[in-house]
């Protein structure tokens, strides 16, 4: 019977750990992306953002080829989504700026490079590894940050963020 009862208590706590959402998620994304000469460049990237299901709404703005992402509540997207997305149009991002929850960044492919700590519910921050800034903010970036050991080794499954609220 005591068997019975644990195997019972695991699938249950199984259950119930996979069935909560969580509510670490990103709510807004801005990227500036570089190399658009047109308006037809805005309109291959704005075509892969709105491919995307957790996406409710694309703005652009063609003065300074920024792209602003709201998503759908309950989102688990990272920032290589929004990287990957770009890239497949044929550009790449200059800047990306994200707006998430702020139980977001204490997950652990978010590493903090700066120590502002917001006390706010939302945070803002800057991703600022190399494919998510400008070539030449990259390598300035490498010098400010060459005590990190994990931005030096440049590793695609961590991301690099600067809060800026």
């Amino acid at each position: 019977m005591k068997k019975i009862n644990k195997v019972y208590m695991v699938v249950a706590s199984m259950v119930l750990m996979f069935s909560i959402k969580s509510n670490a998620q990103i709510v807004k994304a801005e990227i500036r992306a570089t190399g658009l000469t047109c308006s037809m460049c805005s309109n291959a990237i704005n075509k892969q953002l709105k491919a995307l299901p957790e996406v409710t709404n694309v703005e652009t703005d063609l003065n300074t080829n920024t792209f602003t992402v709201t998503l759908k509540e309950g989102n688990e997207l990272s920032p290589k989504t929004f990287k990957e997305k770009v890239e497949k149009a044929g550009f790449f991002i200059g800047s990306l700026v994200i707006t998430a929850k702020a139980e977001t960044i204490s997950k652990s492919p978010y590493i903090l490079v700066n120590d502002k700590k917001g006390v706010t519910e939302v945070v803002q921050f800057q991703v600022v590894d190399k494919g998510y800034v400008t070539e030449k903010e990259f390598k300035k970036l490498s010098k400010s940050y060459k005590e990190i050991a994990t931005y030096v080794a440049n590793s695609e499954d961590d991301f690099h963020i600067k809060i800026l609220n």
